[in-house]
C-alpha cells in the first residue's frame, strides 16, 4: 500500500469522479495510487467503491464498501509491493479469494489472509463491505515465528480472535482520527496481537498477545 503517510484518515469515493471517468480515476488513485492490483468490475452496471484508510504505524486499515469486481495481484505487481500481509474480512455480500491455488474465504464474517509474495485474485460477486488490514510481515513474524504455515488458508467466522479483532477495529474507525503518535502506536499493537492470535499464534508471543488484545477488545466493548 502506498501514498499513506500520516496517521490521518482519507477517504476516497468513486462519488468524487466525473460520472464518465469513474472507473478510470479509481484505477489510477486506487489501483495504482494506493494499493498495487489490476481492477476488472464484474457486470454491466456503474462501478462504484468508496474506501476509507486509517495508516498506523505497521498497519494500514482499509474499510469501506465495493461494486462486484475481481482484484488481482500479478507477480509484476509483487515486484513492487511492500513486505506485508493482509488479512481481509468480508462483512457483507458474496466474495472468493484465492491464492497458491486455494480457496481462502467461507461466507460473511470469515477473512482471507493474503502472503505479499505470491499471486491472489479476490472477487467481489455482488455488491458487499469489508475491512481488510495490510499488516508489517517483520511486525507479524515477530509474534507468529512460523508465519508461512497461514500461506493458502483464510480464518473462519467463528474464530473469537477475529471476531474480536473486527469489532476492535470497527471500534477504531468509527472514532476520531489520531493526532497522537503514542495512541497511534499503542492502537496498531492491539490490531497486531488479534491478528497474530487469528492467525494461530502460539507460546510466550502469544500469551502477550492475548493480554494485550483482551485489554484491547474490552476497552472497545466500553
Amino acid at each position: 500500500m502506498r501514498g499513506l503517510q500520516s496517521f490521518q484518515r482519507v477517504r476516497v469515493s468513486t462519488d468524487e469522479f466525473p460520472a464518465a471517468k469513474r472507473f478510470a480515476m479509481w484505477q489510477e488513485v486506487y489501483a495504482r495510487g494506493i494499493f498495487n492490483v489490476d481492477i476488472e468490475p464484474i457486470g454491466d452496471a456503474p462501478f462504484h467503491a468508496e474506501v476509507d484508510f486509517t495508516p498506523l504505524p505497521d498497519v494500514t486499515i482499509a474499510a469501506g464498501s465495493r461494486s462486484p469486481a475481481t482484484y488481482n495481484v500479478t507477480r509484476e505487481h509483487i515486484r513492487r509491493s511492500k513486505d506485508i500481509i493482509a488479512i481481509s474480512i468480508l462483512r457483507s455480500g458474496a466474495a472468493s479469494a484465492t491464492q497458491y491455488g486455494k480457496e481462502l474465504l467461507s461466507g460473511v464474517g470469515s477473512a482471507s489472509v493474503l502472503m505479499g509474495d505470491d499471486p491472489s485474485s479476490s472477487t467481489l460477486s455482488t455488491d458487499g463491505t469489508f475491512i481488510t488490514l495490510a499488516l508489517s510481515r517483520p511486525a507479524m513474524a515477530a509474534l507468529v515465528p512460523k508465519l508461512t504455515s497461514v500461506a493458502g488458508r483464510g480464518i473462519s467466522n467463528v474464530n473469537p480472535a477475529l471476531n474480536m479483532l473486527r469489532r476492535y477495529v470497527e471500534f477504531i474507525q468509527d472514532g476520531e482520527p489520531f493526532t497522537d503518535r503514542e495512541i497511534a502506536h499503542s492502537v496498531s499493537t492491539h490490531i497486531l496481537d488479534l491478528a497474530a492470535l487469528a492467525l494461530g499464534a502460539r507460546g510466550d508471543a502469544a500469551d502477550l498477545a492475548r493480554l494485550r488484545g483482551a485489554r484491547a477488545a474490552r476497552f472497545a466493548e466500553i
